[in-house]
């Protein structure tokens, strides 16, 4: 009966023990949370959260530091159409995807560009039809590192 009791005293020694070790490692984690109020092995802000698309315009020409030359949301069918994405911020890389659709969603053009930008920026989209634009309503769409953070709405006439 003696053995039996031991056996049992340490099994809940034991218990006990893992218990305390559990809610040890559980305030832990709070402990550890850094300056920014993230707490360890929560996903930090990454390089790229540090960049935003401020605007984007429209044209058909743009000049050699990637700008819309002169700003406008008219066109003909015969035109380059160009966009100019103006960003914001640094980052090592972040990439800025632009969406071109017609009417009703009818995908039109659809290109990808990684950045690595150092303070304000502009990058250049442009689209083209050899035979000519149909005539009517577009829209551009951008996103910037995945999230919708723009849209353009334009006509052909």
């Amino acid at each position: 009966m003696i053995a039996i009791k031991r056996h049992a005293t340490a099994r809940a020694t034991l218990c006990l023990a893992a218990l305390l070790m559990v809610a040890t490692a559980c305030g832990k984690k709070d402990a550890d949370a850094d300056a920014s109020g993230t707490a360890a092995g929560t996903p930090a802000a990454t390089p790229a959260d540090n960049v935003s698309i401020t605007d984007v315009k429209l044209g058909n020409a743009v000049g050699a530091d990637r700008r819309v030359t002169d700003d406008k949301d008219e066109f003909k069918p015969g035109d380059m159409i160009y966009a100019s994405v103006m960003t914001s911020g640094s980052a090592p890389s972040a990439t800025i995807h632009a969406r071109w659709t017609f009417e009703d969603g009818q995908l039109v053009d659809s290109t990808t560009q990684t950045i690595a930008p150092s303070g304000d920026a502009a990058t250049e989209f442009h689209i083209m039809k050899p035979g000519g634009w149909p005539k009517g309503k577009y829209k551009l769409t951008v996103s910037l590192n995945g999230a919708e953070a723009k849209t353009k709405e334009f006509k052909v006439d």
